[in-house]
């Protein structure tokens, strides 16, 4: 119990010290915070990045940050930096330095090389008054009175301010470039946020059967064809063709429970006219949204009334947007 005990208050006073860090950050939010902004939105090249320990750490972080939210980026390892990788640095690149104390040997070597080249620094630095701090064009304090861990020693407040920092930069040039959700999924093809943003619902019901009766046909038919097609429903047409409703396995079973002659009956008696539909182009993620709020698993393809399809759960669940 004891250790138990043990374990909870460092937790706890771990996470208690960062939002202290975090909340005290605010502070450096300012005119000082804006102009920097300014300089990388109004910049024609890319920010390098650069640290040296946990801050070169945290600098990948912002540099991925930086380049999924519309501003170029890359890494440049401070202590690589100073044997070749220079080279990397373009004439309008903007260089982003990350140093709690701002007096690490590689960050003191490297400082006058950059300056020297021409481009400008941004300081990320605790001690505005390091050797860093003083030689930077912008600074972004990130102030820390203490670590999180107990001997004060090891990189946690530190670190999670640098973080949240390294954020605010990159919201705040996102809004500056208008970067849209469409821009988002651009560079996040891949993954379950950009399908989400970019996946549609004609990209997913093609590959599926197209059940379809007539409101005349009888039972035996429609029976047929949902069995066929093996989505568990069929829509039904008119005589014209457009969509006069749908029938579901639910509906066979209530049909089945009230009815005890069923040879007589045809699809419109059975049928749930004005099913929910969900247009061809609509973002995927919308036929999960309605599926949800309306306990069902599929979903009739329909544009102005004109059947195209039928959307799954299991087509959302195949392209992990549930």
């Amino acid at each position: 119990m004891d250790n138990e005990r043990k374990i909870l208050a460092i937790a706890k006073r771990t996470i208690q010290i960062e939002a202290e860090t975090l909340n005290a950050l605010q502070a450096g939010i300012d005119s000082e915070f804006v102009a920097c902004v300014n300089a990388i939105y109004d910049a024609k090249g890319r920010v390098v990045v650069t640290g040296i320990g946990k801050s070169a750490l945290v600098g990948q972080k912002i540099v991925a940050t930086l380049n999924s939210t519309g501003t170029p980026a890359l890494f440049m390892h401070a202590a690589d930096a100073i044997h070749g990788d220079l080279g990397m640095i373009q004439s309008d690149d903007m260089v982003l330095c990350l140093s709690k104390s701002g007096e690490t040997a590689e960050v003191k070597v490297l400082v006058p090389l950059v300056k020297n080249i021409g481009n400008a620094l941004i300081a990320m630095v605790s001690n505005r008054d390091s050797y860093l701090g003083q030689h930077a064009d912008y600074v972004l304090h990130t102030p820390v009175s203490q670590e999180a861990d107990p001997n004060n020693l090891a990189p946690t407040a530190s670190t999670a301010a640098q973080m949240a920092m390294g954020d605010a930069v990159a919201t705040a040039l996102l809004a500056l470039r208008g970067f849209s959700p469409i821009d988002f999924a651009q560079f996040h093809p891949g993954g379950t946020l950009g399908k989400q943003l970019y996946l549609r619902v004609c990209d997913l019901y093609a590959q599926n059967e197209k059940p379809a009766v007539k409101t005349t046909d009888n039972i035996r038919q429609t029976i047929v064809e949902m069995t066929s097609k093996r989505l568990g429903m069929t829509a039904v047409l008119d005589e014209t063709g457009r969509l006069a409703g749908i029938i579901t396995d639910g509906d066979l079973r209530r049909m089945l429970e009230t009815e005890t002659e069923v040879a007589h009956l045809i699809a419109s008696d059975i049928m749930t006219a004005d099913p929910k539909t969900i247009a061809s182009e609509a973002l995927a993620v919308k036929a999960l949204e309605m599926m949800r709020a309306h306990s069902i698993t599929t979903l009739v393809v329909a544009d102005a009334g004109q059947y195209l399809g039928v959307i799954h759960l299991h087509d959302l669940i195949r392209e992990g947007l549930v």
